[in-house]
């Protein structure tokens, strides 16, 4: 009589893993008394960045892409429901988002961080535009151009800041 069935193990497996992500996810960082920054805490901010060296041009070896970027990436699209990230590869996707006072429009943002180092052409912010139509489906429309741009310099600054952080601790 074996103790463990395979299915057993792996059903183990899978809620040992499920119970640590969860406890990851529940506590904030703090270093030196001071609470964590938004883009620290919890399961996207924190988990991905733990054992990543901090290289003084901001990028940082334990993951694919600029970990600056990455958290200034989070901290500005924070209102939209994330959909899909990944930290190695660079890569943020968000679900529809409809703004209160506009009801029936909805965007979407892809964000692609691709470069290692702090640098305004290591970013690039995809955006996409929905509108509700008479009989309430949604079609794809038109984003102003300068509306993307905005976003990524809003990206760009908060990392900047954020390596300001860095460099006064």
């Amino acid at each position: 009589m074996t103790l463990f069935r395979p299915s057993r193990l792996l059903l183990l497996c899978a809620a040992s893993l499920a119970c640590a992500l969860t406890v990851t996810a529940c506590g904030a960082r703090e270093r030196s008394g001071q609470p964590a920054s938004a883009g620290e805490q919890g399961f996207l901010g924190g988990l991905f960045n733990r054992g990543a060296v901090a290289n003084p041009d901001g990028s940082e070896s334990g993951i694919g892409v600029n970990s600056l970027l990455w958290r200034a990436s989070l901290e500005v699209l924070h209102f939209m429901p994330i959909m899909e990230v990944d930290p190695f590869g660079g890569v943020i996707i968000t679900d529809w988002y409809a703004i209160p006072e506009a009801p029936n429009e909805r965007f979407r943002a892809t964000v692609y961080i691709l470069d290692t180092r702090l640098r305004a052409d290591a970013l690039s912010v995809q955006l996409f535009k929905q509108a509700r139509v008479g009989d309430g489906e949604w079609r794809d429309a038109s984003v102003d151009p300068a509306t993307r741009l905005q976003v990524e310099n809003a990206i760009l600054t908060r990392a900047r800041q954020l390596r300001i952080q860095r460099i006064d601790d």
